[in-house]
């Protein structure tokens, strides 16, 4: 079983609590209405699909209801850090191994 670290409840749940909700940090452009089709079509599709480590939003649908990012692997599964919704897209330097400041 998959555990998950929720970082508003604190805890490490079963994925089974969780519901993935796409791609984590994609700006809603200011004024939809100036952009094309094209443009449009690429902010609601376009994803980066990534092999390796990827930020994701997900929702702890059973527990507290609320949206958080995370950092996963998706080669392996795991998931290396969570964090709140709202805080910054953490640094691609970020090698987060060794200490993770209690957050994963």
């Amino acid at each position: 079983m998959l555990l998950i670290h929720c970082p508003y409840c604190d805890e490490p749940r079963p994925e089974i609590e969780f519901g993935y909700a796409g791609e984590a940090h994609i700006a809603r452009p200011i004024n939809p209405d100036d952009l094309s089709d094209a443009e449009w079509e690429t902010y609601l599709f376009v994803r980066t699909n990534a092999r390796g480590r990827h930020f994701e939003r997900w929702r702890h649908v059973h527990g507290c209801g609320r949206f958080f990012n995370a950092v996963r692997d998706t080669v392996t599964d795991t998931f290396e850090r969570t964090y709140k919704a709202g805080v910054a897209r953490p640094g691609e330097a970020d090698s987060w191994t060794g200490d993770t400041g209690g957050i994963v």
